[in-house]
């Protein structure tokens, strides 16, 4: 995210791409600048910085588990997973698989999948740029997915799966999802039930892939230290090899229904007693999200927070966090308290609302208000603190559908006021809304 509060306009004009056929320029904004390859719809985002040795390069598909259905939920993350066993020119056969040719030069190659986006990126020293660039493109179409791959990948993502089953946090946050939303899709998590994972057929998979992996549902972004003009005619010479796809993509028009009451959730095992509650709260492009981003922080940003002060300076829990999904669709708001052994979670439910009853009936205080615009500031900074945590945090806001988001919205949390926090409070925390959890230790 741009270190500046302030939003600079978007230019319309850029030298390096009117000199090369094919590339339409779209926009700047904060020094990022948008591009279409228009052969077949692939957008490009350029930052350059020369102040750094490496170059970071993504590619993000929009397509998340939001686009699975029952039968095929974990998909896009198996399929991320199988899309490292090989492409057309990069193979084992041919000695140059993706990741030993990436890590060979002292780079990484890696990739990330969410509700709405799975992304695949690199960071290598700034002179081999054009290598994962070239990786990207020949994957987006000629990856192998076979069977082969398939039975050997679906063990490693099971335990992956079983692993986060033993986590109380995540076995607890699965339930509170699956709860809330009962028909959208992000019903699922990502990783998907456990018995599509097993079972998912590769035709499936095969499907899934090429009815989304095409240039017109992805965006490449590159940043570091590299020729702008050489990049751009590199990403038409290799990426323009392919068409856009030649059916429109399966659309996803689930809405949720309205809720009608408090949703409870109970999750017993073995672990540490916790609770956590919900609230449904709009897209990431509503008006009311900076102020909900805000309000996460006054509740559980550090040791001044709310409910750090209410839990773990009493000894009533060990933790507290809050969290404000910013997806594509409507999506949650959620706090999770870790409880100390001698704390009930009926206790901890009554401290837990009455710290939230307190923000809608008196609002928040003024210097509450700017320790968490400090802390935004802070978090603005962290965010173009080297090429990863540049590209992954772009990709989040890519993943709503906008990219812009990450050089508005600094402005826009800047702007928020107290009379804002309370108001989404008593907007969003609604009992007939929300899902109650808990999760209760069975361990002997």
């Amino acid at each position: 995210m741009a270190a500046k509060a302030a939003t600079k306009s978007a230019r319309k004009a850029a030298p390096t791409a009117s000199t090369i056929p094919g590339i339409t320029f779209v926009q700047e904004l904060e020094g990022i600048k948008e591009y279409t390859l228009t052969s077949n719809g692939l957008r490009i985002l350029l930052v350059p910085d020369d102040s750094v040795p490496v170059a970071g390069v993504m590619i993000t598909y929009h397509v998340g588990s939001r686009n699975e259905a029952i039968g095929y939920t974990g998909a896009t993350h198996l399929l991320e997973h199988l899309m490292f066993k090989g492409s057309e020119k990069f193979n084992r056969e041919n000695g140059n698989l993706m990741e030993i040719t990436i890590e060979s030069l002292g780079g990484m190659l890696n990739a990330t999948t969410w509700f709405d986006r799975t992304n695949y990126y690199s960071i290598v020293p700034a002179s081999s740029v054009h290598l994962p660039i070239e990786i990207e493109a020949d994957r987006m179409r000629t990856a192998r997915i076979t069977e082969k791959d398939r039975a050997s990948e679906m063990p490693i993502v099971r335990n992956e799966y079983e692993r986060g089953e033993n986590n109380p946090m995540e076995a607890l946050d699965k339930e509170m999802w699956s709860a809330a939303f009962l028909a959208h899709p992000y019903h699922h998590s990502t990783i998907g039930w456990k018995s599509d994972i097993e079972g998912v057929s590769i035709e499936r998979l095969n499907q899934f892939y090429n009815d989304f992996y095409w240039p017109n549902n992805a965006t490449l972004t590159v940043t570091g230290k590299f020729d702008e003009l050489a990049i751009l005619k590199l990403v038409k010479k290799e990426f323009g090899q392919h068409t856009k796809s030649p059916k429109p993509f399966p659309a996803m028009y689930t809405e949720e229904p309205p809720q009608q009451g408090q949703r409870r959730v109970i999750v017993k095992r073995s672990g540490t007693n916790m609770i956590a509650i919900a609230h449904k709260i709009p897209n990431a492009h509503h008006a009311d999200i900076p102020a909900l981003l805000v309000l996460t922080n006054v509740l559980a940003g550090g040791d001044t927070s709310r409910l750090y002060r209410a839990f773990v300076d009493s000894a009533k829990a060990t933790d507290a966090s809050t969290y404000c999904y910013e997806l594509h669709d409507p999506s949650l708001f959620l706090s999770y308290i870790t409880l100390t052994p001698k704390t009930t979670h009926a206790e901890g439910e009554k401290i837990l609302l009455r710290e939230y009853a307190a923000i809608k009936e008196k609002g928040i205080t003024a210097a509450e208000l700017a320790r968490a615009k400090r802390a935004v500031r802070r978090f603005i900074a962290s965010r173009r603190d080297g090429a990863y945590a540049f590209l992954s945090s772009l990709n989040e806001d890519l993943a709503t559908g906008d990219w812009t988001r990450f050089a508005k919205q600094p402005e826009q949390i800047m702007n928020v006021t107290a009379a804002d926090v309370k108001r989404v409070a008593n907007t969003y925390f609604n009992e007939d809304q929300s899902v109650f959890g808990q999760f209760i230790a069975t361990n002997s």
